[in-house]
């Protein structure tokens, strides 16, 4: 028997390392854990590859998805869509594979509302002044940007209570610890592994 994955939801201001973070635990490309793949109708960008960084589709298509409530979760920005394909999701957990969502905390909320047991955790920098340190260090955006990325960071880390663990990302290397920690100890939780190993428990217990 495979056991399910786990889906995370993982949330944090820009600049608190988030995608980072992810990205460091899949380097090595796990078999059993993989980053959601968005659908979206925005145009490709320069090395981007459909179904690998965005299903890239038109309007008219992501409106019917929408229709179809293929999305546990969707957006507009700035004048495009983004959605978290359902099935794609359920069928990947199916598998056994890990998924990680990297949404904001209204996304997380759409996706906890349709599968509770999905885990969130948020990612803290450890201060203001490292934020916008962190931030600045990008050297590509004007004063007025990074006070309005500030403002946004400031909006999305109240949130922060929503979700199931916290991490501050002060010292990188911790940070990517405590995220394995995470992912590891919720593969050992309890339901899942009386599903897993329901044939090895009656013969352990049998009289």
């Amino acid at each position: 028997m495979t056991r399910r994955g786990n889906l995370f939801i993982v949330s944090a201001p820009s600049g608190a390392g988030k995608s980072s973070l992810i990205a460091a635990l899949l380097k090595d490309k796990p078999a059993d854990m993989q980053v959601s793949v968005s659908h979206t109708t925005r145009d490709a960008r320069p090395g981007e590859t459909n179904g690998v960084h965005y299903h890239f589709v038109d309007k008219a298509e992501f409106k019917q998805l929408i229709a179809d409530n293929a999305f546990f979760e969707w957006a507009e920005v700035f004048g495009n869509y983004y959605g978290t394909s359902r099935v794609t999701i359920e069928q990947t957990l199916d598998k056994g594979i890990d998924v990680f969502l990297d949404i904001d905390w209204q996304g997380a909320r759409q996706v906890k509302e349709a599968m509770p047991e999905a885990i969130g955790v948020f990612i803290l920098p450890p201060s203001r002044t490292e934020l916008e340190r962190r931030l600045n260090s990008r050297g590509q955006d004007s004063a007025e940007v990074i006070a309005s990325r500030m403002a946004d960071a400031v909006a999305e880390m109240s949130h922060y209570d929503e979700y199931d663990y916290l991490i501050v990302n002060e010292d990188f290397d911790t940070a990517l610890n405590d995220l394995s920690a995470i992912v590891f100890a919720n593969r050992l939780h309890l339901a899942g592994q009386k599903k897993l190993h329901s044939g090895m428990l009656e013969d352990l217990l049998a009289d």
